[in-house]
């Protein structure tokens, strides 16, 4: 699968859970959270996922003392339009300084030239809106142009909020929340497959409430996986479009979660959900 002309494997890693809790401030274990990141590209990961409001700051400086200098090939993609405050709130950072500053933070704290891609996180918590981003589009594609994105994305946005981004910049990814049991956004499943655009969803095992279902766990029991594998391969089998960023702070769950990759699910399984 293709981010435009990045080439990426189907199951990369999503580095948000490297921080401390709540997503906020270092981790408990440091040398286990490099420990994950160095594994992941040891197992053919070249997809990571990140952004500079995750601790904040925190994730993109254990990704480069990790990581740096990066192997070839490896794709870094981070997200701006939100911040932290003291207390750990998440909060908006959508006005056009705002996001001219997150993008530089990213630049600093994973010490690169220009950021492989840059998703625009818009939306609520509980989802897209139908807020309009043109300016804040704009203002990512004044970036792209200058040299210092090469390419652009979004996250948590409607299909409407796509069209607006295209007719300003191409899109090469949508990052929205789906996933086995979590379904509302389909038609942008398809949308973005019918358009070559990646589809990577986030909390793909369920977010912060692990996916729980007995359909899950009768398919596992059949293929001797874990329900988690089972999740994941089923988002693999959904779309071609789709890209996996599963995370995790832990060797062993990363590498539960790259085998799912080779878990093929017969047309039963696929018809139990």
């Amino acid at each position: 699968m293709t981010m435009a002309n990045l080439k990426v494997n189907r199951i990369g890693y999503g580095a948000m859970q490297l921080a401390g809790p709540a997503v906020f401030g270092p981790p408990a274990d440091r040398d286990g959270a490099l420990a994950v990141l160095r594994r992941a590209v040891e197992l053919g990961v070249n997809h990571i996922d990140t952004s500079d409001f995750y601790g904040p700051h925190v994730v993109n400086q254990l990704i480069r003392e990790a990581l740096h200098p990066y192997p070839e090939g490896l794709v870094l993609v981070t997200k701006v339009g939100a911040r932290r405050d003291d207390q750990a709130n998440w909060l908006p950072a959508l006005a056009p300084q705002e996001l001219r500053d997150a993008v530089h933070d990213n630049l600093r704290n994973l010490a690169v030239d220009a950021l492989d891609v840059v998703n625009l996180r818009v939306g609520v918590h509980g989802g897209p809106d139908e807020t309009p981003i043109e300016e804040q589009f704009t203002v990512l594609a004044e970036l792209r142009e200058q040299g210092l994105i090469k390419h652009l994305g979004l996250s948590n946005a409607s299909a409407t909020q796509l069209k607006e981004a295209q007719a300003i910049a191409p899109v090469v990814c949508v990052q929205n929340m789906y996933n086995l049991m979590q379904r509302a956004d389909d038609a942008m499943v398809d949308e973005c497959a019918a358009q070559g655009i990646a589809y990577v969803p986030f909390f793909p095992l369920g977010g912060f409430t692990p996916l729980q279902d007995q359909r899950l766990t009768e398919v596992a029991e059949r293929h001797g996986a874990t329900r988690h594998q089972v999740a994941l391969a089923w988002l693999l089998h959904r779309s071609p479009a789709i890209l996996l960023i599963p995370g995790t702070s832990s060797v062993g769950h990363l590498e539960e979660n790259l085998a799912s990759g080779g878990l093929q699910l017969s047309q039963e399984d696929i018809a139990a959900f």
